[in-house]
């Protein structure tokens, strides 16, 4: 029998960077081909980002496994600096395991910029569960940080 779990989740960081540098983060393809990225031992075989309203992004990447895993998105809002709205299915294999809406937030801070992720989504047959995409989004953010604090950023 199939099922589906619906979660929302809220993370919140305080980034020590402008918003215009936290926003070209996930807006330019080099610069999210530094952070956007799977676990350890993760290779990216299909890379692409045509960030505009009505545009997709599209990340397919192999585990060491052999696992295929897919990001499939498209970009419904963008606010340059201020707000990104995107739908996105993941994959494992050709099994879809989850279908989300995400809200990205940048808000000036006096110490930089407030980033506000918010996550609605529905996880589908037991393929993925909410915690453990909100623990894989942390583990992007933290990623994204680090990729901001590299000379060049």
């Amino acid at each position: 029998m199939t099922h589906a779990v619906h979660d929302t989740f809220v993370i919140k960081r305080l980034f020590h960077y402008e918003p215009a540098q936290v926003f070209a983060a996930w807006s330019t393809p080099e610069a999210k081909a530094n952070w956007f990225v799977g676990p350890s031992g993760w290779h990216a075989r299909v890379r692409e980002l045509d960030f505009r309203v009505g545009g997709h992004e599209r990340l397919e990447g192999g585990r060491p496994d052999g696992t295929i895993s897919k990001f499939h998105a498209r970009y419904h809002q963008i606010v340059p600096n201020e707000r990104i709205v995107y739908v996105y299915d993941m994959y494992t294999g050709d099994t879809q395991t989850s279908v989300s809406l995400v809200t990205i937030e940048l808000e000036p801070h006096k110490q930089g910029t407030q980033v506000v992720i918010t996550e609605q989504g529905v996880f589908l047959d037991g393929h993925d569960d909410p915690r453990k995409r909100e623990h894989g989004t942390n583990v992007l953010i933290d990623q994204l940080e680090r990729s901001l604090q590299r000379p060049g950023n």
